[in-house]
């Protein structure tokens, strides 16, 4: 029984893939995938290392794979018949793929093999994924406190997430979900507290954004966004729209998006000191006009930026601008240091407040995968 046990043991192992190179080398391991020009290869010895096609002599891998060739356009209804699938092996510049099952193999050379990904993820690139999957951003704190004549604290929180589905490079997207919460509070007071009041300032913004791809770059969104911010006199700006984005660019790296809507939004504002007078609400149709970049950076740094202009239709008046820019720079597995500022631009608050709002920012943050 021992010895039939250890034989279905050893019928079950699978064999480690070989690439072997122009140049003799060989490489045990598995076979990753392949992008372009190039595949990726996980190496025992080596780890995980990045090869041109062109210096490969051959390939045997007991994985499986879909190969998908230039002029094979994967969008919401693709016609998968059309993507082989199966055992890869390479030589002579040419990917031959065995379905199994007595199925005609099929040949394409290496140099019109756009993508070649693993069969598991190729399917689930297909389904639609619970909402509680797929998300992908950050989460971030920052407190800083001071005990002495002046009694101050100051905290920062951050929530940024998108979901993109699917969010795989080789097929176009079919929808993106974005949510951002940002939370900044300061306390100021100093002794005696009779003669000197205390100084309190918050600012409080969300947001939600979903867009829908009607092509590879082109999409319709529709977002909601609140926001209180004291220091500007607003206790309650609601913004509501709907329009169209386009990206820019797009490649490994980077990221180009910019948007155009058409809004409504509704402003309360909070009572300024006596005697002036209070300023009343606004419910106004306007427009924004926006951008978004996002790049990866040498050493696992991300740089992300937006800038948002709102004018309103209604009153010639008014108009507001945000922007943000920021550095995640990683320290420790998913932990993070955030560094940037966020600017807010009102240009009719309440008589006793500025139009500007500037926050720096320094927080700690948890990569979410």
């Amino acid at each position: 029984m021992a010895a039939a046990t250890s034989s279905a043991q050893t019928a079950a192992k699978v064999e480690p893939d070989v690439l072997e190179l122009s140049d003799g080398e060989k490489l045990i391991g598995h076979f990753v995938s392949a992008a372009g020009a190039s595949l990726t290869f996980h190496s025992d010895a080596a780890g995980d290392v990045k090869i041109d096609w062109s210096k490969v002599k051959s390939l045997k891998s007991s994985g499986k794979f879909a190969v998908i060739a230039k002029g094979i356009v994967i969008g919401k209804h693709p016609d998968l018949s059309k993507v082989p699938q199966g055992a890869v092996s390479e030589s002579d510049s040419k990917l031959t793929i065995d379905s199994g099952n007595g199925a005609t193999s099929a040949v394409i050379p290496t140099a019109d093999a756009t993508n070649v990904v693993p069969q598991p993820n190729f399917l689930n690139a297909f389904k639609t994924p619970k909402f509680t999957e797929d998300w992908h951003g950050s989460a971030g704190l920052g407190i800083d406190l001071v005990d002495a004549t002046q009694e101050s604290r100051n905290i920062t929180a951050n929530v940024a997430l998108q979901r993109v589905v699917s969010g795989e490079s080789w097929i176009d997207p079919r929808y993106k979900t974005i949510v951002t919460f940002n939370v900044a509070d300061s306390q100021l007071s100093q002794s005696p507290a009779s003669l000197h009041p205390t100084i309190t300032t918050d600012l409080v913004h969300g947001g939600l954004e979903h867009d829908m791809f009607l092509s590879s770059r082109l999409f319709a969104y529709g977002s909601a966004d609140f926001l209180h911010s004291s220091s500007q006199g607003m206790e309650l700006q609601q913004t509501y729209g709907g329009g169209m984005g386009y990206v820019v660019l797009k490649n490994a790296h980077q990221e180009l998006d910019v948007k155009a809507a058409v809004d409504y939004i509704r402003q309360s504002f909070a009572t300024p000191a006596s005697p002036l007078p209070p300023l009343a609400d606004k419910s106004l149709i306007g427009a924004s006009v926006g951008e978004s970049y996002a790049r990866s950076l040498k050493g696992g740094i991300a740089f992300h930026e937006g800038l948002t202009f709102v004018p309103a239709f209604n009153d010639s008046k008014y108009y507001t601008a945000s922007a943000f820019a920021n550095f995640a720079i990683p320290v420790y597995k998913r932990l993070n240091i955030t560094i940037g500022g966020i600017d807010n631009y009102v240009n009719e608050p309440p008589s006793s407040f500025k139009k500007n709002s500037f926050e720096f920012v320094t927080q700690l943050a948890y990569k979410i995968n």
